[in-house]
């Protein structure tokens, strides 16, 4: 029962669990939304990454990525649990993934 009130308990951890309930929820529309691409594949969004260019927007944003957090991951601290090396990595990888699957996309749907 504690644990189920545990995001109650002050003000700042229901900010906190609200606002991972918000995310997680924009995660489930995203997924929803990608899941339903097959009913209507003519959408404006789809045809904006089928052209033949924007495997040079994605390739742009690719470099981007890379001087950003290259440059940023070089200048916070890496000694300690709390240091947010590991919070700027995770995001590194997670948006840096999505980058090459849309460069890929862009490609290969050319």
């Amino acid at each position: 029962m504690q644990l189920l009130l545990a995001p109650f308990a002050s003000v700042d951890r229901l900010v906190i669990f609200g606002t991972a309930a918000f995310l997680a929820a924009i995660i489930v529309g995203i997924v929803l939304r990608s899941a339903r691409t097959a009913e209507d594949p003519g959408s404006g969004w789809a045809r904006v990454f089928a052209r033949p260019s924007a495997k040079y927007l994605f390739g742009a944003l690719f470099v981007a990525w890379a001087l950003v957090f290259g440059i940023g991951l070089q200048l916070v601290p890496h000694q300690g649990a709390n240091s947010p090396y590991g919070a700027i990595g995770l995001l590194a990888l997670f948006s840096g993934t999505f980058l090459m699957f849309g460069f890929l996309w862009a490609v290969i749907g050319e």
